[in-house]
């Protein structure tokens, strides 16, 4: 049995996708596409070679009799249209964070999810299928090294953009940690603040970086979160859980070990796509599976909601320098 599937964005992690279904991933085919540039999915379409469908209007993709479910990568304020227009039309949709660019837009996805009666949306948060978090989830669930105190994270790039703000560190770059943090220990978030650091000098003029953040879980374990987007040397997720008993790491990726120049060295990655590539294949490919087989499974529109709700504190905690609280209400018994 083979899934028909929309896309709708081309860009970067759109063509990513795209290939993923078409070339690497089982029982998938890119059947149409839609751009707000028409021209990028006809180069999308020759270069992957694929027989697709290429819509002007994402509506029309939507409600394409032939697609059976949509993938929304497209520009981060267009996710909510679409993920609603999708669950209206009785459609599943995997999209990619954020789900929307508010709480509220995510809360109205929640409610409209739940008025459907089916869950139908999988937000792209990958790193709860990459194999070191998944390892690591397994010490804590196996209780090797007692109730978890203290998480220490970083999150670096080798360098962003002109165009990149203060607050995208928050809304584009901790947004994983939000999730996948929050997924590791079971548990949400009740306050967080922000310190800064010393600039570095090779971040703009307008960015502040690095940036510490600092958050407080419901049952009292302590984050502390450094985002160093221009840090020079690599792309490097770092995540220490200290435990009652013990310390466990997440894994570092695999890489060769070499002596050569009178030195011991293994590579760091610079290219966050090739940190992830993997979970980003078993990711999608249990999108599919579960489409499939009529059952969501991944990280849904509540987990969307949540992290949006996070964000939206580590912002207001940017901008006033205090500790901001964070309120989740009761999770829908939908989304136990």
């Amino acid at each position: 049995m083979t899934l028909n599937i929309g896309v709708i964005g081309t860009g970067a992690i759109g063509r990513e996708h795209i290939r993923r279904c078409s070339q690497v991933l089982q029982n998938s085919r890119v059947v149409a596409l839609n751009d707000i540039d028409r021209r990028q999915c006809e180069e999308v379409a020759a270069a992957l070679q694929l027989q697709a469908e290429i819509y002007d209007s994402a509506h029309d993709l939507i409600n394409a009799p032939d697609v059976q479910a949509v993938l929304v990568t497209s520009w981060g304020p267009t996710h909510e249209e679409f993920v609603l227009a999708a669950i209206k039309a009785g459609k599943a949709v995997f999209c990619e964070k954020p789900l929307a660019v508010t709480a509220q837009g995510c809360m109205n996805i929640v409610e409209a999810e739940m008025a459907g009666g089916k869950k139908r949306v999988q937000v792209g948060f990958m790193r709860p299928y990459d194999s070191g978090y998944r390892a690591l989830k397994q010490v804590l669930e196996s209780g090797e090294i007692g109730a978890p105190l203290m998480l220490h994270c970083a999150h670096r790039n080798p360098e962003v953009g002109d165009s990149y703000t203060t607050d995208m560190a928050i809304t584009d770059t901790l947004i994983h940690e939000l999730d996948v943090l929050r997924w590791l220990l079971n548990d949400d978030y009740v306050s967080a603040q922000v310190i800064w650091p010393r600039k570095t000098r090779h971040a703009s003029s307008h960015l502040k970086d690095p940036q510490i953040v600092l958050l407080e879980t419901a049952q009292g374990t302590r984050i502390d979160v450094e985002i160093f987007v221009n840090c020079q040397y690599g792309y490097d997720i770092q995540c220490e859980v200290v435990g009652e008993s013990g310390i466990a790491r997440l894994p570092e990726p695999v890489a060769v070990q070499t002596r050569s120049n009178a030195a011991l060295s293994v590579a760091i990655l610079t290219d966050w796509k090739k940190r992830f590539i993997d979970a980003y294949d078993v990711e999608l490919q249990a999108f599919i599976n579960n489409v499939l087989a009529d059952e969501l499974t991944g990280p849904s529109a509540w987990d969307g909601y949540a992290a949006a709700v996070a964000a939206d504190a580590c912002v207001a905690a940017q901008k006033s320098g205090d500790i901001v609280q964070i309120t989740m209400p009761p999770r829908p018994a939908f989304y136990q």
